[in-house]
């Protein structure tokens, strides 16, 4: 049976007491992303094109993600950010309500009733809130900065990423299976995704990986492409993310996204402080970013993601058909299908006449 959240029950994720964190994480919508106590990738003072504004995108302040509060400027080699993909992502259980790029998010926050999640908090996540740092547990709007999502909320509805069962090694918050496996198609979004992203050759080639449920990361290959023009392995291709041996670990994570649900790796960078469990944790420094690679493109990922990475947004309404595309629902526009409806009904009216 299809597992469809909120409204039905699944055997094998477990009911947790309470509330959980009700959505806890960083505050201030990824304002402490950037710093050295906590990872993530910092502003490079970069002046590429606010996709939102004419302010720079670059920040002045190195503590702070491009993209952050204040600011969801591309960065580089992109120009100005393209916002002309807006194709809603549709959230299963959520009738009539659809995620899209840049939009703002936000809305009230609801309590979910039944099913595995019951007592947690979801909903009410802005775009300035979706920057998080390298900790897997960060990028959630409200709260303290923690290690994990067990029995955390759903601040942008869609759930964290699942790093699989363990390969026999690194902590045990990095490994559960409260949101079900990778290749869960019940989440929502779909089952989670990667595509593999690489810079230009000089002054140092670097490969990426970008990892989400599918539709965010179709979405967002679309504004990479449209943003990053460097970006050297063009046109960008997903694949499956399993969480085997060869793929992408939480060791080579670099920056997460939207309550943890998005994450951009490098491939050869090893924070070997993602493997260790609380309190141990909070001795280890992150490890360094390499030296040498390309600064200006990789704000350029890190700032188009913030700028585009799918929200819902509670002035955005869709229902869904019954056609299913990439573990997920096709949004089709309420507004449009009420006029079809409604004008359907007087054509018939007229020949009854």
């Amino acid at each position: 049976m299809v597992y469809i959240p909120l409204i039905s029950t699944r055997s094998d994720l477990g009911k947790r007491k309470g509330g959980g964190r009700g959505g806890g994480g960083i505050s201030s919508g990824g304002s402490k992303g950037g710093t050295s106590s906590s990872g993530g990738i910092k502003s490079g003072g970069s002046s590429g094109s606010s996709s939102s504004s004419s302010s720079s995108g670059g920040s002045s302040t190195p503590s702070r993600p491009i993209g952050g509060t204040g600011s969801t400027g591309s960065s580089g080699t992109s120009g100005s950010s393209s916002t002309s993909n807006r194709q809603p992502v549709s959230i299963p259980g959520q009738a009539g309500r659809s995620s899209v790029p840049y939009g703002g998010g936000g809305g009230s926050t609801t309590i979910i009733s039944s099913g595995a999640f019951a007592g947690r908090q979801q909903g009410g996540g802005t775009r300035q809130q979706v920057y998080g740092t390298n900790v897997y547990g960060s990028g959630y709007p409200v709260g303290g900065v923690g290690r994990g999502v067990g029995g955390a909320g759903f601040p942008f509805y869609f759930w964290p990423l699942a790093w699989g069962g363990g390969l026999g090694y690194g902590a045990g918050y990095l490994h559960n299976h409260e949101y079900g496996d990778p290749n869960n198609s019940s989440r929502p979004g779909g089952q989670q995704f990667q595509v593999t992203i690489k810079s230009p050759a000089t002054p140092q080639l670097t490969t990426y990986h970008l990892i989400a449920d599918h539709d965010t990361v179709q979405s967002l290959i679309t504004s990479l492409t449209t943003n990053c023009t460097s970006i050297s392995n063009k046109p960008l291709t997903s694949t499956q993310f399993n969480a085997q041996q060869g793929e992408p670990q939480p060791e080579s994570v670099i920056q997460y996204y939207r309550a943890s649900s998005v994450a951009l790796t490098l491939e050869g960078y090893n924070n070997t402080a993602a493997l260790l469990d609380d309190p141990a944790a909070s001795k280890v420094a992150p490890t360094p970013l390499p030296s040498g690679i390309d600064q200006t493109f990789l704000q350029c990922l890190n700032a188009t993601i913030g700028a585009s990475v799918p929200l819902v947004d509670p002035n955005v309404a869709a229902t869904t058909s019954s056609s299913p595309v990439g573990g997920a629902l096709v949004a089709v526009p309420m507004v449009g299908s009420l006029w079809v409806v409604a004008l359907s009904i007087l054509l018939l009216l007229r020949n009854a006449i």
